[in-house]
């Protein structure tokens, strides 16, 4: 058992525990219940649920969410398009978010899918600095999709 200011009181029943509590006008609150023996604390109930409550807060503030944001690309896309949503996807990946690459094919572009996959293992060597690519590019119906990760930064 614990005292209010974390002092270690020593292995009790729950008899005199709870008389400890009652004598002090604190709350018994079981700590750690796995334990053997389970830790208790003396302590303000209210209080504890108080800093409980403001950490998980805390918690939540840090928590950074991971975004999906899309690049679609064509298979007759130019250079200065092409080089255009690369900008675009390395502004995503600076900011933290993932990036879907998607690429339409339209018509009879379907019978060529090896240069579909030109444009996307480019576009993924484009993007290299930034971010590594998290799954290969897949043929999904009529497009071709390609996840590109953030890579760790170090400086913070």
């Amino acid at each position: 058992m614990l005292d209010e200011n974390g002092n270690q009181l020593g292995i009790m029943s729950l008899s005199e525990a709870r008389s400890y509590a009652f004598d002090h006008g604190v709350d018994l609150v079981l700590i750690a219940p796995q334990a053997t023996p389970p830790v208790c604390r003396a302590m303000d109930y209210g209080k504890y649920r108080y800093e409980c409550d403001k950490k998980e807060k805390d918690a939540k503030k840090r928590q950074s969410t991971v975004e999906v944001k899309e690049v679609q690309l064509s298979c007759r896309i130019d250079t200065h398009d092409f080089d255009t949503k690369v900008n675009h996807a390395i502004r995503f990946l600076g900011n933290g978010n993932k990036v879907r690459v998607c690429l339409k094919f339209k018509g009879r572009e379907m019978a060529h899918q090896s240069l579909g996959h030109e444009i996307l293992e480019k576009f993924a060597v484009a993007c290299q600095e930034s971010g590594s690519v998290d799954k290969k590019p897949v043929l999904e119906g009529r497009q071709m999709t390609m996840f590109i990760s953030p890579l760790k930064q170090q400086n913070k």
